[in-house]
């Protein structure tokens, strides 16, 4: 298991394609659409094949409840931007997201007060002390590259400053994509400091595709060879990696020093005056329900986020190695909450972005 050198904070995020237009509004649903349920969630926990964690628990939802569930995908940002355009007439009921996204929506007060069933056994870093949000699937930063191109992982990041590396590199866009927001964060930690990362992020434009505001669309560039590192996230990278051979796991550290990750769950919340508020307290208490919970790993590829809920299905395994002598550290999220339009501003300046 990774080396805590403090405690892990766990959020929700998940992602679907709906097409078309949504329908439901706020107040009152009329008995055409009163048993559906409307999530907006960041990409990362939808398989690629239809076989990822949320298929499952969707399908399965569907079934036990006959709610359907429709759902809109965009990034961590994107997905938090469109329910405050939406405020005054609620579109979607459960909302799915990264740090400090998650916490974005509560300080703006988007969220109504739910403790889903189980979130008794969530750790209290891992939900909102005035219970508007609660992990659903713990997970961690982290970094890809092509096992194929690459014989072995890099290892710091300043090896990516290499000119082997020029538009062969991307990440996200930090303030757009929750990944793209974690390079940022990881850099200031890993660097002692937001100008040392700027500095170090700055050289690296040099090499850097250029802006993306999907996480989730770098991996099968990496993958089949169009670039040979880009950022990502442990779940939704491990669940990848199931149907692309080339993708591998990594975390950069400052040469040096050790590798470091930090705590990026999926974290849920339910959306104040939603449309159908009782079928997504519904849908919530399902998410971290015990049957739901042991599917994290086995089929999603992630960490429960119930304490109670111990895996030892061959993904938790490989997981468990994966993260092994990996320092973790625990982002100051009030701080970047507060601060994150300036640290993005400060960011488009250092890049020219």
């Amino acid at each position: 298991m990774p080396t805590n050198t403090a405690k892990p904070i766990a959020a929700v995020l998940g992602s679907l394609v709906l097409a078309g237009s949504l329908t439901a509004c706020g107040g009152d649903s009329s008995a055409a659409d009163a048993k559906t349920v409307t999530v907006y969630s960041a990409d990362g926990l939808k398989g690629e094949n239809g076989d990822g964690w949320y298929d499952r628990v969707f399908k399965d939802f569907e079934k036990q409840t006959g709610i359907k569930v429709k759902y809109v995908e965009g990034g961590s940002g994107e997905v938090v931007q469109r329910a405050l355009r939406e405020r005054s007439n609620p579109q979607a009921d459960v909302i799915v997201t990264l740090p400090p996204f998650i916490q974005q929506a509560d300080g703006k007060g988007l969220l109504a007060k739910y403790a889903p069933q189980g979130s008794d056994q969530v750790s209290g870093a891992d939900k909102a002390e005035d219970g508007t949000w609660t992990s659903v699937v713990n997970n961690y930063f982290g970094f890809v590259y092509n096992k194929k191109e690459l014989k072995q992982a890099p290892t710091t990041w300043e090896e990516l400053l290499d000119a082997k590396y020029k538009e062969k590199l991307q990440y996200s866009t930090p303030g757009v994509a929750g990944d793209g927001t974690a390079v940022l964060v990881k850099a200031m930690h890993d660097f002692g400091g937001k100008q040392a990362a700027l500095d170090y992020l700055k050289k690296l434009q040099a090499n850097n595709v250029g802006p993306s505001a999907s996480t989730g669309k770098l991996a099968p560039k990496v993958d089949k060879g169009e670039l040979l590192v880009a950022n990502g996230d442990v779940q939704m990278n491990f669940a990848q990696s199931k149907s692309m051979p080339n993708l591998g796991i990594w975390f950069p550290a400052t040469q040096g020093g050790k590798a470091t990750t930090f705590a990026l769950p999926y974290a849920a919340g339910l959306i104040g005056k939603a449309p159908h508020s009782e079928n997504g307290k519904k849908l919530l208490d399902y998410m971290l329900g015990q049957t739901a919970q042991q599917q994290v790993s086995e089929i999603g590829g992630g960490f429960s986020a119930r304490t109670d809920v111990k895996a030892t299905d061959a993904n938790a395994i490989a997981l468990t190695k994966l993260m092994d002598g990996v320092d973790v550290f625990e982002p100051d999220w009030s701080d970047i909450d507060k601060n994150l339009q300036s640290y993005v501003d400060d960011w488009k300046s250092a890049t020219n972005s």
